[in-house]
């Protein structure tokens, strides 16, 4: 098991092919997937209402962004995996995040967790 493992990880992610791959990944590495979540208002519902260790948030999700879920798990203190093929130019100051480029691997996935939980990685 990875040092990743028992984390519980919210997944917002609009792609469903995307959104499985990233599951899978993270069920590999041991830990609990909530969602994933599609939309902004699934993502935001999710990250009000459950406990969490842990989130991957695609950065563009079909027109919005998922800035506002990443600021509402930043008031609660769940550290942030952003995924994106684009960068994070337009990121709110208020959250810090670590970020993994699109196309990710299994291993670029264990390490920005890892960044994110506050190890090495």
């Amino acid at each position: 098991m990875s040092g990743v493992a028992g984390l519980r990880v919210l997944v917002v992610e609009d792609e469903p092919i995307v959104a499985m791959c990233l599951e899978d990944m993270l069920v590999e590495l041991g830990c609990q997937v909530v969602g994933p979540a599609a939309t902004l208002a699934d993502g935001l519902a999710r990250a009000q209402d459950t406990s969490l260790d842990l989130a991957v948030l695609d950065i563009n999700l079909g027109g919005a962004t998922s800035y506002p879920i990443a600021q509402l798990l930043s008031a609660r203190a769940v550290p942030i995996v952003f995924a994106s093929g684009y960068g994070r130019a337009d990121a709110p100051d208020s959250v810090q995040a670590e970020l993994v480029s699109k196309p990710y691997t299994r291993c670029d996935i264990e390490s920005a967790l890892a960044r994110a939980m506050g190890g090495q990685g």
